[in-house]
């Protein structure tokens, strides 16, 4: 018997303890949910950094990823992560996920400031549909009546979110392009990411997946002639420690909790909040249809939460058991 450490504990799914000390599965917690909508909270706010930062759109998501390591390093290792030796195929899946994300991240920059915070929000989670597409044919399940309607109420709420800037004209028709682009590589990196969480915990995970993606970065800023070198850094360590260590973080370590539809529902999280902020900071107002696209995806999340069958998370359909994960840095 292997004797779990505090990381392989993170990566378990929710389980509960009967009298004798049998484990036996159950729905996931409300802690796990909180820290689904806290990661996508977190994420959104990703969009405003960037802006704020004089560096260019490539550069900042290198400095997200470049400063984030450290910390990433020092919670795996805190969380009892060890080096040790993973198989050829969980290694090119980490690599090319990182890879994935690091485009991913690229073409989201370049769209950020071409387009509307909810916009750039909005198309970079494409995975919102996707995904949970990808999670069906995997699972070979099918959303329950009450998922079903939140799925239609999440993507009519999305819709509406779209407002005025559907219209899709010159000013922010090369940025949502561009934040398309971001969000199927997005996808892509989920799905990655998901079949690495069945072998590795969270932190793990991510912490090698962003080193994947941080020489890519920087070889795409240079060659674009950005400019690299901030003067100053605070815009781009809060990208790093918000939209990276806490975000991602929280994000990953749901991954393995909740199903490809509660995942791709709670996405739709993201544009809401941008859109708030992009109100406030940069007076991108939100009009009624916004505003009813915002109780929409409420609602949505609502239903989903409160859903009656436990769905199985995607880590759970793949073959490796949650108690032969390893911990790596």
């Amino acid at each position: 018997m292997h004797r779990p450490d505090p990381q392989r504990l993170s990566s378990l799914p929710d389980t509960a303890t009967d009298m004798a000390g049998a484990v036996s599965p159950a729905a996931p917690g409300l802690i796990a949910f909180a820290a689904l909508v806290v990661a996508n909270v977190a994420l959104a706010f990703g969009p405003w950094f960037v802006r704020a930062t004089e560096v260019g759109p490539v550069a900042a998501g290198f400095w997200r990823l470049m400063l984030a390591m450290p910390f990433l390093i020092a919670l795996a290792v805190q969380q009892g992560a060890r080096p040790t030796r993973l198989s050829r195929g969980v290694w090119i899946g980490l690599i090319v996920g990182g890879v994935c994300f690091a485009a991913d991240l690229g073409s989201w920059h370049l769209g950020i400031r071409r387009t509307t915070l909810a916009n750039a929000t909005l198309f970079g989670n494409a995975a919102t549909l996707i995904f949970p597409i990808y999670g069906f044919l995997v699972a070979r399940t099918w959303p329950t009546r009450t998922q079903g309607w939140a799925l239609v109420l999440a993507a009519a709420g999305a819709t509406l979110l779209l407002g005025r800037s559907y219209q899709l004209d010159a000013k922010n028709l090369v940025g949502d392009l561009f934040c398309i682009l971001a969000g199927l590589l997005y996808t892509v990196y989920f799905i990655l990411m998901a079949r690495a969480r069945a072998t590795l915990a969270p932190l793990s995970a991510l912490t090698l997946s962003t080193l994947a993606g941080i020489v890519p970065l920087l070889v795409f800023a240079l060659a674009m002639g950005e400019r690299v070198m901030p003067s100053h850094w605070g815009p781009l360590i809060g990208l790093a420690l918000c939209s990276q260590v806490l975000g991602q973080g929280l994000m990953i370590y749901a991954l393995g909790r909740f199903s490809p539809l509660v995942i791709g529902i709670a996405l739709l999280i993201q544009p809401v909040v941008a859109g708030v902020v992009g109100w406030l900071v940069y007076g991108e107002r939100l009009g009624a249809a916004d505003l009813a696209g915002v109780v929409m995806v409420a609602v949505a999340l609502v239903l989903v939460r409160r859903g009656p069958p436990p769905e199985v998370p995607l880590e759970d359909t793949l073959d490796t058991p949650d108690f032969e994960r390893q911990e790596t840095v």
